[in-house]
């Protein structure tokens, strides 16, 4: 039985030999590898990078073509089994995808095909921002801190510090969003300069975010509502008090003068206070004998709204007349 194996794994070995070796004695080429010979699959723009194609087996000469998916790039020829080199610049986001290369000799119909290969673009990271919803914190308090690169190739670590001490592990994000983490305010000591660090792929490029720092807030005491309450009330009290004085205050005055005014310049009588407000009395001198003369005096009340030209107590004042004789060596009368 082992004789029989041994047999059969001789035979499949010759078998494949014969395959690799034409009628005239030449080798048909393997399967080549495609590699990186300068620079790595992560490219930045602009960058150079140089590609090898090669077949371990195989009778030369060799010609070797490189294919961007199913674009032919370049091709180079070997006169023997040295390797086939590719130099590549990558100007934009084009010039990535999936490269492979391809084999020939004369005696190989149709080539051989190596592996593929691709290249992914980074970019350098962006100065990260440290920030956080409010700046001010008290004791006892849970507060957060978010660290964001706007820019660069994802993805990227972050790790925070307060001052020179490293306060998280570092923390790998896979999208375009910030990385956070939770404080506890439990002393003054924890009111520290914080800042965060930023780093991907891109040739352990690293950067370092602004300072960030944390303020004791002011706790307010219970008397200020009273206070702000009581201001705005004396507010109030003096825009009333200046909005009064031209409304009431100033024709209140004047209207006092006026009538003090003209109780003090208008006509005199008998009557008292309450009379001379509703009455006006009216002076007609008539001629008369020339040793004397007469005045007589009509004395008439104000017409009210009803006009009513009667007192309260049922006299006809229109009626009443007074005749005060003057001597005539008092009063000269012209005729």
């Amino acid at each position: 039985m082992f004789f029989l194996t041994v047999l059969l794994f001789s035979y499949v070995e010759m078998s494949q030999q014969i395959q690799k070796t034409t009628a005239s004695g030449k080798e048909v080429l393997s399967n080549p590898k495609l590699t990186v010979v300068q620079g790595t699959l992560n490219v930045v723009m602009n960058q150079n990078v140089t590609l090898s194609c090669h077949s371990d087996s195989g009778s030369p000469p060799v010609r070797y073509t490189l294919f961007k998916h199913s674009q032919k790039v370049s091709t180079s020829n070997s006169s023997d089994l040295t390797l086939g080199l590719f130099n590549l610049t990558i100007n934009s986001a084009s010039d990535l995808g999936e490269y492979k290369c391809k084999a020939e000799n004369n005696i190989t119909s149709g080539g051989k095909y190596s592996n593929s290969l691709n290249f992914t673009l980074i970019e350098p990271i962006s100065k990260p921002v440290l920030s956080s919803p409010s700046s001010q914190a008290k004791k006892g308090q849970n507060v957060t801190l978010s660290c964001l690169s706007e820019n660069g190739s994802l993805p990227i670590t972050y790790k925070f510090f307060k001052g020179k001490q490293s306060i998280s592990p570092p923390v790998k994000i896979q999208k375009r969003e910030a990385a956070v983490i939770f404080l506890f305010i439990n002393s003054t000591s924890d009111f520290g300069t914080y800042k965060c660090k930023a780093e991907n792929s891109f040739y352990n490029y690293t950067k370092y975010s602004n300072s960030f720092n944390f303020t004791l807030a002011e706790e307010r005491s219970h008397s200020q509502p009273l206070i702000i309450s009581l201001v705005l009330i004396l507010i109030l009290f003096v825009i009333g008090f200046a909005l009064a004085i031209p409304l009431f205050i100033i024709p209140s005055y004047k209207a006092k003068k006026f009538k003090s005014t003209r109780s003090t310049t208008g006509p005199t009588s008998t009557m008292n206070t309450e009379d001379t407000e509703n009455f006006v009395i009216y002076a007609e001198i008539e001629p008369v004998k020339p040793e004397e003369e007469y005045i007589n005096f009509s004395v008439f009340r104000r017409e009210d709204e009803k006009g009513n030209l009667e007192d309260p107590g049922g006299l006809d004042l229109r009626e009443n007349r007074c005749t005060t004789k003057f001597y005539q060596n008092y009063l000269q009368i012209n005729h």
